[in-house]
């Protein structure tokens, strides 16, 4: 079967985030990334990292798109392993379609600090925005740290 995508929506949320539209807690940014907090986590620190020029998913992304993206989560996984951050370690997540449980059809990844004994929070759970906004700056100084 070939891969026939839809048309990129430039309305998606991921897409207004980027347009500073709707406001996201940013952690990082460089010239080809965004890395901000999930309004929805599934546990403290629970981030994604999105580029800049728009892609559905994986399935049509570029290899500089990819690369870029990449780059962007092994630093900010980096910066959350151990001190002062205090991962254990790093869950990544990407999905592609709905079918393959995507909802957000921008490429994006998740990243997930994990602590030794830790649970996943229920998928679709609001967080405290007082509480996103806390664990951002934690996660920003780790990345200033590292």
């Amino acid at each position: 079967m070939d891969y026939n995508p839809e048309p990129y929506d430039d309305d998606n949320i991921f897409a207004k985030i980027l347009r500073e539209e709707i406001p996201a807690f940013r952690v990082y940014e460089d010239a080809d990334t965004v890395c901000f907090m999930d309004i929805m986590p599934r546990v403290d620190g629970h981030m994604l990292v999105i580029p800049k020029t728009p892609c559905r998913n994986v399935l049509d992304a570029s290899p500089e798109q990819l690369a870029a993206c990449m780059k962007t989560v092994q630093k900010i996984s980096r910066a959350l392993m151990g001190a002062p951050y205090g991962a254990d370690g790093i869950t990544l997540q990407q999905f592609n379609e709905g079918d393959g449980g995507q909802e957000v059809f921008h490429l994006h990844f998740h990243i997930l600090p994990r602590r030794a004994g830790d649970s996943l929070r229920p998928p679709r759970t609001a967080a405290d925005m007082d509480d996103v906004k806390a664990e951002a700056e934690r996660v920003r100084a780790a990345i200033e740290a590292a």
